[in-house]
């Protein structure tokens, strides 16, 4: 019998009753319906890279998503319009998109995943998000029990979230639709870090490959590519978005960023119908967004903190992981450590990242 160990980048969690290896989209929406149809629980997977499941195990059905295949418009001047399987390979989609001479999805490279899970959580990296991208989402209506598509504008994209995200129990991503700029000129870059990793200054732009390259490098330097060896989750909790005015009672030193404006394709959208403004364009007057490293660090948890089995990784403080052989209680249990403890000292609670079964 399968256990979660074994499909999950963790490395921990349980059996699990039931696994279907859904390779096309007719398989994905049969099992899906099956289950519905017996009452039985229900997980949809892609990776496993963004999952921490329990010691006990699932008792019910567990769908891998692992449809493949693509298709793909590219004009001179509108650029590139391309149709993505929910089960592809994130990274080796975003490398497709640059032998392709398509841009814009460069500074998202090395995160692991499916192209599926990328809207739910609205992945994003180096002061850019999917969401800013995606033209549209396919879905499986497990409520009405049919395929629904929808625009950027309907995805409720926000920071480390969406509509998927929050009504996680009723659509299942089937195809993910994304419209691409063509040339070779990377997206301004807006992220000091990577900025002085490519040796240039914020705002400009340099190309795509390089930018790539740039980005996998300062990912391995913490630990965050999954061929690097560390069994974690990446990320496991989101930069909290606090009010300016708990901002203005944390330390000086402690950086914050403005929150990302809502995406591209979505203000074009929302510019180009009958939609108010009031849905999901943020305002960043009274907001800010705090590092959730720089927060786990001044708290007392240094790179390499170990708790039992599991631990902080040694590369990057917001990286939990599993040191060999940690139970998915361990884990928990110094993610809740954390947790309380940045409350007790700043007031500000973090919320994980990682999906809790």
């Amino acid at each position: 019998m399968t256990t979660f160990a074994e499909i999950t980048t963790l490395g921990v969690g349980g059996e699990i009753a039931k696994l279907v290896h859904a390779t096309n989209e007719k398989e994905i929406i049969t099992a899906v319906s099956d289950a519905d149809a017996a009452g039985v629980p229900l997980l949809i997977v892609g990776g496993g890279s963004n999952i921490l499941a329990a010691d006990d195990g699932f008792d019910g059905v567990v769908v891998q998503v692992a449809s493949k295949g693509n298709s793909y418009e590219i004009d001179a001047c509108s650029g590139g319009m391309l149709s993505v399987a929910a089960g592809e390979e994130w990274d080796e989609f975003v490398q497709f998109t640059l032998d392709k001479n398509l841009a814009n999805l460069e500074s998202l490279s090395g995160i692991p995943g499916t192209v599926g899970a990328s809207p739910i959580q609205n992945i994003g990296a180096y002061g850019h998000e999917v969401g800013e991208v995606i033209a549209r989402v396919r879905t499986y209506d497990r409520k009405l029990k049919e395929i629904k598509t929808f625009s950027a504008s309907e995805c409720g994209f926000h920071y480390r979230s969406s509509r998927f995200k929050e009504e996680s129990d009723r659509f299942v991503i089937l195809e993910v639709v994304f419209q691409l700029r063509r040339g070779e000129n990377s997206l301004p870059i807006e992220y000091q870090q990577l900025a002085d990793e490519l040796g240039v200054l914020v705002g400009e732009r340099v190309s795509t490959a390089r930018v790539r390259e740039a980005v996998l490098r300062l990912r391995s330097s913490k630990g965050m590519l999954l061929s690097d060896g560390f069994k974690s989750a990446g990320s496991f909790f989101t930069n909290p978005i606090v009010s300016r005015e708990l901002a203005d009672q944390l330390p000086q030193n402690a950086p914050r960023y403005p929150i990302e404006k809502i995406s591209l394709t979505q203000e074009l959208e929302i510019k180009n119908s009958s939609i108010n403004n009031s849905v999901g364009l943020n305002s960043t007057d009274d907001q800010l967004k705090i590092s959730a490293a720089w927060l786990i660090e001044h708290a007392g948890f240094k790179k390499g903190f170990e708790w039992g089995n599991a631990g902080i990784s040694p590369l990057h403080s917001l990286a939990l992981i599993n040191r060999g052989s940690a139970s998915a209680w361990e884990i928990k249990e110094l993610a809740d450590h954390i947790v309380t403890t940045v409350e007790k000292n700043f007031g500000v609670v973090l919320t994980p990242e990682v999906r809790f079964l």
